[in-house]
């Protein structure tokens, strides 16, 4: 650790560019989102949406990094939209199941084709290389991370 904060700072420009980057992210595409739909929806839609098996609630917060109040308000907004189905877990009757709807599906697809500008924007002044490479470094930045 260091004593003097300014003492790195290709750490501080890091951090701040990838802050300042998320948040712009997250303005530009709430908007773009159809409405009423927000964007910790779209992302739990989409995650659900490449699931082959069911998972928990708990599951769930800890792979988004929630907590479980916060997993639950998601989870019953969604849930009220018919976009997910939570059922018990026959196996243990403590715990709950989710799984993406059809409406859930059908929902994301929308929300995907109102985003997609954004990625195509945003990409056109990348090259595929440079992607790839920057991708490597954010999952080894996020590894890090955790």
């Amino acid at each position: 650790m260091h004593d003097n904060p300014d003492s790195d700072p290709i750490a501080i420009a890091l951090f701040s560019e990838m802050l300042a980057s998320e948040q712009l992210m997250r303005g530009r595409l709430s908007r773009a989102l159809p409405k009423g739909m927000e964007l910790s929806h779209f992302v739990m839609l989409n995650y659900l949406s490449n699931q082959t098996r069911e998972r928990s609630p708990a599951q769930l917060a800890k792979i988004f990094n929630l907590t479980k109040g916060a997993m639950t308000n998601t989870l019953g907004k969604l849930e009220n939209y018919g976009y997910i189905h939570i059922r018990p877990d026959w196996d243990d009757a403590r715990k709950k199941l989710v799984s993406i709807s059809n409406a859930g599906d059908r929902a994301r697809d929308e929300a995907v084709l109102s985003i997609t500008p954004i990625f195509e924007d945003v990409m056109s002044g990348l090259s595929k290389d440079r992607l790839r490479e920057g991708l490597r470094f954010l999952r080894e930045f996020r590894s890090a991370l955790e």
